[in-house]
């Protein structure tokens, strides 16, 4: 699955993109626990992207080789955000609750935008 490992490198660059702004706004403004809490959950939401797209690898190996994958972990990446929103509920003066949250969903507002831009790059070759 060479495509999938190209997919996840190009989000894994934006969101380290995003993740390079978020630390320059922490840096650089009053607004330390928004930008701790979007660095916080941006890269729980890098973390959980990582692990299934290797998940997902793993099961079509798998499939190909007729064993059978019991998870895709969902436990574990549900396990890393609530250990995220733990950490911010515990220092709400660092972490700032919904930038957390907002910081999770990033790999997928993520993958939502490259997918409509790949589309319409695709849709121009035509």
């Amino acid at each position: 699955m060479p495509e999938l490992q190209q997919l996840f490198n190009r989000h894994a660059k934006y969101i380290l993109y995003l993740l390079a702004i978020y630390f320059l706004g922490w840096g650089f403004t009053e607004y330390k626990s928004i930008f701790m809490g979007l660095i916080l959950g941006t890269s729980v939401s890098l973390y959980n992207h990582w692990l299934l797209m290797r998940k997902t690898v793993k099961l079509g190996d798998a499939i190909t080789e007729g064993k059978k994958v019991y998870s895709l972990g969902t436990l574990m990446r549900m396990g890393a955000v609530i250990v995220a929103v733990y950490i911010s509920m515990k220092f709400p003066d660092v972490f700032h609750l919904v930038s957390v949250i907002l910081g999770v969903v990033t790999a997928y507002a993520v993958i939502f935008i490259d997918f409509i831009i790949q589309q319409i790059i695709e849709s121009r070759k035509r």
